[in-house]
C-alpha cells in the first residue's frame, strides 16, 4: 500500500480548515504591524492616481492588481489599521495553499496533498511574503498562477483555457512572477503535440503584456546598483543557491543548509524520473522553478548571489518544488512503522518552519515598534516651526517618508494610523523627532 492510494475524508475540507487556522494565527502575530517601507511609495502618491498609474510599474514589475487592492483598502478604511491589509494578504496566501493541495492531490492523493500545503501554510522561509501586506503582489501572482496551472491540469475545454488565460493574465497584472506561470504553461503545451495549437489561446495576453512592457514597463525603478551583463556569469550560483534555499526552507532551514538540500531533491526526483518518465506538466513546474532564479537573477544577481534566498523568492520556489517532490512522494508506503515514521518527519518540519516564522514574526514586531515611533514623531511635529520641508523620520525603516507635508496630506484624507497610540519606544521617538527638526533651530 502506497501513501497515494490513501483517502483522506473530505481531505478539502481539512486543508480549508488549516488555512483559516494559519491565517487567523499569523494575523494575531501581525496585530500590531504598521505600514512600512515600499508601502509609503503607494500611500502618499494615492491621491493623484489617475488610470494611467495603474499602468505603471514599481520596481520593475506590473502592479495593476496591487495598486487596485490597495485603492479600494484606502478608499474604505484608510491608515487606520494595518489589519485589513494583511488579512487580504493572508486570504491569498491561504487561496495559494489550497490549490496548491489540489494540484498535488491529482498526482500524489491526499495525504501527500495535505501535507504539502501543510509545509506551505507555515513556510517560515519565506516570511517576508506571510509577514508584509505589500507583498500581495507576489502572493496574488503566486495564488493566480497556481489556478492557470490547475485549469490547465486535465482535459481540454474551452472553459478551462479561457481561466487559464483569464488567471495568467491575473498573476502578471500582480507582478512579474506571473513570467515563470507563464514558462510553465508554456513548456506544458509546447511538448504536447496534441495541445500546441492551445498556446494560441495565451497570445492575447502575451500581446498585451508586449504592449505594457513597451509603453510602460521599461520605465520601472532599477535596482541600485543596476544590472550589468556580468550577471550572466553569476547566474549558475545565483540559481543554485535560489534553488537550495527554497528546497531547505520545506524543512524551516536556509543558509548552509541549502546546498544539501538541493543535492537530495534533485537526486529525488532524478531517481523518480529514471523509474517514470515525466510528464509535461512536471516539466512545466521544473521550468517554471528554474526560471524564477533565471529570471530574476538577470535582473537580481549584482546584488549578491545570497538575495537569491530572500523570502519573497523562497515562497514560490517551494510551491513548485512541492509539486515536483510530490511525484516521488506518492510511491511511499504506508505501512507499518512508515506511517509514524512519517508523520512524525512531517510534524517536524512543519514545526521547524513554524518557529522560524514566530521568530521572524517577533522580530519585526521590534521593528514595527521603531515604525510606530517614528510614525508618532511625525504626527508630533506637525505644528513645530523647527520642522524641516525635506526630512525623514527615519531612513531605515520608511526612507519613502521625505516629506513631511506629503505625509500629512496622505493622514488628513486617509487617517493617521499611531492616533490615539501612546509612545511606548521613547528611544526610537526621540530620535526620529530630532530627524524632522532642523539643525540649530530651537
Amino acid at each position: 500500500m502506497t501513501i497515494s492510494s490513501v483517502l483522506v475524508p473530505r481531505a478539502r475540507l481539512i486543508v480549508v480548515a488549516m488555512a483559516l487556522v494559519v491565517a487567523a494565527a499569523i494575523l494575531w502575530l501581525s496585530h500590531s504591524y504598521t505600514f512600512y517601507f515600499d508601502e509609503w511609495t503607494f500611500i502618499l502618491t494615492a491621491p493623484d492616481w489617475t488610470w494611467s498609474t495603474y499602468l505603471q510599474p514599481h520596481n520593475e514589475h506590473p502592479a495593476m492588481l496591487t495598486r487596485l487592492i490597495y485603492t479600494a483598502l484606502l478608499s474604505t478604511v484608510g491608515l487606520r489599521s494595518y489589519v485589513p491589509y494583511m488579512a487580504a494578504l493572508l486570504a491569498l496566501h491561504a487561496a495559494s495553499a489550497v490549490l496548491l493541495f489540489e494540484l498535488v492531490r491529482r498526482r500524489a492523493g491526499d495525504l501527500v496533498a495535505i501535507a504539502g500545503a501543510a509545509l506551505f501554510l507555515v513556510l517560515g522561509a519565506a516570511w517576508e511574503n506571510l509577514l508584509w501586506a505589500f507583498q500581495i503582489a507576489f502572493v496574488g501572482s503566486v495564488a493566480c498562477g497556481l489556478g492557470m496551472l490547475l485549469a490547465l491540469d486535465g482535459p481540454s475545454s474551452l472553459r478551462r483555457l479561457l481561466a487559464a488565460t483569464l488567471l495568467l493574465a491575473g498573476s502578471l497584472a500582480f507582478s512579474g512572477i506571473g513570467l515563470v506561470f507563464a514558462a510553465a504553461a508554456a513548456v506544458i503545451l509546447v511538448v504536447t503535440p496534441a495541445r500546441r495549437k492551445e498556446l494560441l489561446w495565451f497570445a492575447p495576453v502575451a500581446a498585451l503584456f508586449g504592449a505594457w512592457y513597451l509603453a510602460f514597463g521599461h520605465s520601472g525603478t532599477p535596482p541600485n546598483p543596476p544590472p550589468t551583463a556580468g550577471n550572466f556569469a553569476l547566474l549558475p550560483v545565483y540559481t543554485a543557491w535560489g534553488l537550495g534555499q527554497s528546497a531547505a526552507g520545506l524543512i524551516g532551514q536556509g543558509g548552509s543548509w541549502g546546498p544539501p538540500a538541493l543535492v537530495a531533491a534533485a537526486l529525488v526526483l532524478a531517481l523518480t524520473w529514471w523509474r517514470r518518465r515525466p510528464d509535461p506538466f512536471a516539466l512545466g513546474v521544473l521550468a517554471a522553478l528554474l526560471a524564477l532564479y533565471v529570471v530574476t537573477g538577470i535582473g537580481r544577481a549584482q546584488l549578491g548571489y545570497q538575495q537569491a534566498g530572500a523570502g519573497r523568492y523562497v515562497y514560490e520556489g517551494a510551491a513548485f518544488w512541492l509539486v515536483l517532490l510530490a511525484d516521488a512522494a506518492r510511491n511511499l508506503p504506508w505501512r507499518g512503522t512508515w506511517r509514524p515514521a512519517l508523520a512524525a518527519c512531517l510534524f517536524l518540519a512543519c514545526f521547524s518552519s513554524a518557529v522560524l516564522l514566530f521568530s521572524f514574526a517577533a522580530a519585526k514586531g521590534v521593528q514595527m515598534q521603531r515604525a510606530v515611533a517614528d510614525l508618532q514623531a511625525l504626527a508630533s511635529e506637525r505644528s513645530d516651526p523647527c520642522l524641516g520641508p525635506r526630512t525623514t523620520a527615519d531612513a531605515f525603516v520608511m526612507p519613502q517618508v521625505d516629506d513631511p507635508a506629503i505625509y500629512y496630506r496622505a493622514t488628513d484624507r486617509y487617517g493617521d494610523p499611531v492616533a490615539g497610540q501612546p509612545v511606548t519606544d521613547l528611544a526610537d521617538f526621540d530620535r526620529a523627532r530630532r530627524n524632522l527638526l532642523r539643525t540649530g533651530c530651537n
